[in-house]
């Protein structure tokens, strides 16, 4: 579980492929890894992986084709959101995040609005239902609020903090992004369903 407050932008240095999995090797001298060991969960863009390697500025991690599939921005060198796992004793500053994607989609627009940034971006239809006004998502593993929905596009503004300090700064109308919605609204969703069965 992780939180979507981001602590660190790493790099993804080399994806080499194996089959159609890829092991990844991801510059991370900013994250402090200390306290992590091999098999512990990392988010990378919102992806949860599981460290393979670790030393004090890098860690490896696979990837399976399965996750490949239904995410992106793992499969080149460039820069990545980074989260080590949350702790019991953590504060939970965002929302409860699990590192499973839900779905890919496009930024449809991002412009600064005074010293904040709006950025709006266009949902799969499959996961709209989930989309609350007000409710969190995750975006490359950042934990933002939703201010407003209209059909299958919705915005969320971010604070000069967030931009400075996460990849969301290199977005531009196009760029493909991870989401994942909040739980809450997943179980409510099949709990409503299984009432109905």
């Amino acid at each position: 579980m992780f939180t979507g407050i981001i602590q660190s932008v790493g790099k993804i240095e080399s994806a080499l492929a194996i089959g159609s999995d890829l092991k990844l090797r991801i510059a991370c001298a900013e994250l402090g890894m200390d306290d992590v060991r091999i098999g512990d969960s990392i988010a990378v863009n919102g992806v949860c992986l599981t460290a393979t390697l670790v030393s004090d500025r890098h860690f490896e991690a696979h990837v399976s084709q399965a996750s490949l599939a239904v995410t992106v921005g793992l499969s080149q060198p460039q820069a990545v959101n980074l989260e080590k796992a949350l702790r019991l004793s953590d504060r939970l500053g965002g929302h409860l995040v699990s590192g499973h994607v839900d779905a890919v989609a496009s930024v449809v627009a991002f412009e600064q609005v005074g010293e904040c940034w709006a950025l709006a971006i266009r949902a799969p239809h499959a996961i709209t239902k989930y989309i609350a006004l007000k409710g969190s998502i995750a975006v490359n593993g950042v934990s933002l609020t939703i201010n407003s929905i209209a059909q299958d596009v919705f915005s969320v503004n971010l604070i000069p903090h967030t931009v400075e300090n996460t990849t969301l700064q290199f977005l531009t109308v196009g760029s493909l992004v991870n989401l994942e919605v909040d739980q809450i609204a997943r179980h409510v969703d099949r709990m409503a369903q299984w009432a109905k069965e």
